[in-house]
Order: structure tokens, then sequence, then C-alpha cells
């Protein structure tokens, strides 16, 4: 993963806010353009309308794309400091210009601020391994009534493989066993497939379907 990749991973520009940093548009692209180490370097930001965001550093001296940069096995101290520079400048473009997304895909992204909007829990991502897997709990009972996952397709789909994000909620067993007879349901990854039930967020489940579930779900679990 390169180093852009990596900084904005899970963020998403703010187009006005790109505009108020010092992007240009120019041809379908924001690009950003500013010198550091004493002006030795210019590094050069884009970002197109989709989000993608992609940067290159230059050596002024030749004008040439600095490309130690980018060789991981270049540890010396000079390359380093330029390394550190440049890593500086993408994360306080991160911080004035883009706006967290706590998952990859739109739908997954919708749900988590639906739950927040309606019962004002945020998302705790609980493993250090799987930081794109969050739960969401009752703050009085600390129980999960929600979890949202990254994994692979073909956990829950035989002979199809991808990164998918699900959304597993706890149901009574009776629901459960309905919900499972129809498309789009399937019995729960990763937890006890009597009370949890899995849903892909690829859009195949309308959301208020799957906010109907969650207010169950969420009920279940304040029930004394």
């Amino acid at each position: 993963m390169e180093l852009e990749e990596k900084i904005f991973e899970r963020y998403n520009p703010d187009f006005d806010r790109l505009k108020e940093f010092g992007f240009v548009f120019i041809k379908n692209k924001y690009i950003y353009e500013t010198t550091f180490k004493d002006g030795l370097f210019k590094a050069i930001i884009e970002t197109d309308k989709s989000g993608k965001i992609s940067g290159k550093v230059i050596d002024l001296e030749n004008n040439d794309e600095y490309l130690p940069l980018r060789i991981k096995n270049s540890q010396g101290v000079y390359v380093g400091e330029i390394r550190e520079e440049y890593k500086s400048i993408l994360e306080r473009i991160r911080q004035k210009c883009f706006i967290k997304q706590y998952y990859i895909y739109p739908q997954s992204n919708r749900i988590a601020n639906l739950i927040i909007e309606k019962y004002g829990d945020y998302p705790e991502f609980l493993w250090e391994k799987f930081q794109g897997s969050g739960i969401f709990r009752n703050p009085q009972t600390k129980k999960w009534y929600c979890a949202i996952l990254d994994v692979d397709r073909s956990k829950l789909q035989k002979n199809k493989k991808g990164l998918i994000e699900v959304i597993n909620l706890k149901l009574n067993p009776d629901d459960i066993q309905i919900l499972i007879e129809q498309p789009h349901f399937y019995p729960a990854y990763h937890m006890n497939k009597k009370y949890w039930v899995s849903i892909i967020l690829d859009e195949t489940v309308k959301d208020k379907i799957i906010m109907d579930l969650i207010e169950k779900s969420h009920n279940l679990i304040i029930k004394k």
C-alpha cells in the first residue's frame, strides 16, 4: 500500500475545504503543490472526484521525482527526513480537508450514521488486527446489538471471493430462522448462529429494512 493510500484510508474529501486549503481544479482533478525541506523538494498532491488520492515528491535540483521515497529499503537519515516531512504534509491535508469514514462501503457508512443519529452510539473498534470491524453496544448494559465487519465474501457465499462488509444483528431465534430462508440473509459470521444473523452491506437489502432489524436488536438487549 502506498503512503498516500495508507494515510487517507477511510477518509473522503470535502471539496470545498480542498479549495480553501489551496487545491486548484484542473482537468477534473484537484491539485495542490507546496515546497518543503528548505525549498529543495516539491510535493504534488492530486485527488479526483471519486476521492482517490495520489502524490509525488519532486527533487527540484534535477526536477525529477524523488524515487528513494518509494523504496521500502531506503532507510538513510536523509531519506527518512524527506519521508517524514512529506508525511506531515499529507496528514495536514487529511486533517483540514478530509472527513473520516468509519467503513469502506457507502451503505456501511450510511447505516453507521443512522445508528449514531438514532441511538447516539458510536462504533467501537476493538481489534488491532481487524481495524475495519466495529461494534455498537448499549452504553448502560454494555451488550452488543450490532457489529459491522469486513470479511471475505467466501465466508458467506461459497465459491465467491472479495472483501465485503457485513452487519451482524442479534435477534430472536424464531426471527432468524425466518430471515435466513430469504435471499440476502445468512447465518451469522463469527457469532452464535442461533441468536445472530448476517447481512451483506452491498445495497441488496434496503436501509429501512436493516434499521428496522437494528431496532429489534437494540430493544432485545435492553430488556430486563
